[in-house]
């Protein structure tokens, strides 16, 4: 009894492994008529151009939280320090030195001091937003957030079509996303953009934000160096007119004796203090309209420029997506000026938060 429980076992095992090595059954390919690859084409379309909305009102709401800081930043560190007595004072000997080793070089002062001001707005204000926010991280998440929105749509249209998602997936290679090779590797097709997490380990993706600072000639803002100039430039022409008088004090001072030579140190010191502090008003004000102005220029191009702003990535994406379907032959019905009849169902109208930030 033992013995033919042991082989009645021994039996179901070996069936069951038979069993599980089998090969796994695999489905066989759904027919998709060509109309029907016409009017997925049609919805991915649509899909990339909704996508393309949503993104540009994630990214303007960005560059203007990124503005607001700059500028509150500016008002809380760069303006109190270049107004103040003793940076006036360190900026004066600075200008002296310009003006020295100039050689006879017009303007060669103000050029330098505007290249020391530049640097130091650099260190008090654009760094320390820009670890909070800045377009470089604004132009990756909006790139991101346009591939998290097309990844989203594509099981809807298969599903909708009865189409298998395998078989969408390998008509999405079909379709460049990305296209700036060669070689290969900076190219990316729809299926790659939607598939790859995080889209900045994408080659393809790497090669195209390293392209759009090379066309902007710089990461993130554009160069405030025409507005720091005529900040420079005045700073630069009252301080070179407070040298001589302030030259001939010294040599007054000196020749006076110690007691009644720092008396007279003080006095001149308190004189320029009074002066700088007259002063200080319209110096704010020209910082204000100088920086602002120019500012405001870089803000605006960094968020409306196709080619080098913020929204650059995903205008890049959804051109080449949207120009490759759109060149595909279609059926007439629904091509004019209502040429996109899906809508997406209202679930998929809610902001998603991109998650890649930077490059």
């Amino acid at each position: 009894m033992n013995l033919r429980a042991l082989i009645v076992a021994a039996l179901v095992l070996l069936a069951g492994c038979a069993t599980s090595a089998r090969a796994p059954v695999t489905a066989p390919a759904v027919v998709v008529a060509p109309a029907t690859w016409q009017q997925i084409d049609r919805e991915i379309l649509a899909a990339s151009q909704q996508a393309t909305e949503q993104v540009k009102v994630f990214a303007r709401g960005s560059m203007e939280h990124w503005r607001t800081r700059v500028y509150e930043q500016t008002e809380e560190n760069f303006i109190p320090w270049f107004s103040s007595y003793w940076t006036q004072e360190w900026l004066s000997m600075k200008v002296s030195w310009y003006t020295i080793s100039a050689g006879g070089e017009q303007d060669a002062s103000a050029r330098r001091l505007a290249a020391y001001l530049l640097e130091q707005y650099q260190q008090r204000v654009l760094a320390p937003v820009a670890v909070e926010i800045d377009p470089d991280a604004i132009l990756g998440q909006s790139t991101a957030y346009y591939a998290q929105l097309m990844a989203q749509q594509m099981p809807l249209i298969a599903q909708r079509h009865g189409v298998p998602l395998a078989q969408l997936n390998g008509h999405l290679q079909k379709i460049p996303a990305i296209s700036l090779g060669p070689p290969p590797a900076r190219d990316a097709s729809l299926y790659q953009i939607v598939s790859t997490e995080p889209l900045n380990t994408l080659p393809a993706y790497a090669a195209l934000i390293d392209k759009i600072h090379t066309d902007g000639g710089a990461k993130g803002i554009a160069s405030t160096d025409a507005g720091m100039a005529p900040v420079a430039k005045r700073a630069s022409q009252r301080m070179e007119a407070e040298m001589a008088p302030r030259g001939a004090a010294s040599a007054v001072a000196a020749a006076a004796g110690k007691l009644a030579g720092a008396m007279i140190s003080v006095g001149v010191a308190g004189i320029r203090a009074i002066i700088q502090a007259n002063d200080r008003p319209d110096s704010e004000a020209l910082i204000r309209s100088s920086l602002g102005n120019t500012f405001d220029k870089a803000w605006l191009k960094l968020v409306q420029n196709p080619t080098t702003g913020v929204m650059a990535g995903t205008l890049h994406m959804a051109g080449q997506i949207e120009g490759n379907l759109d060149g595909r032959e279609q059926p007439s019905v629904g091509l004019g000026a209502n040429r996109v009849e899906w809508r997406p169902p209202e679930t998929t109208n809610q902001q998603i938060v991109p998650t890649v930030t930077g490059e």
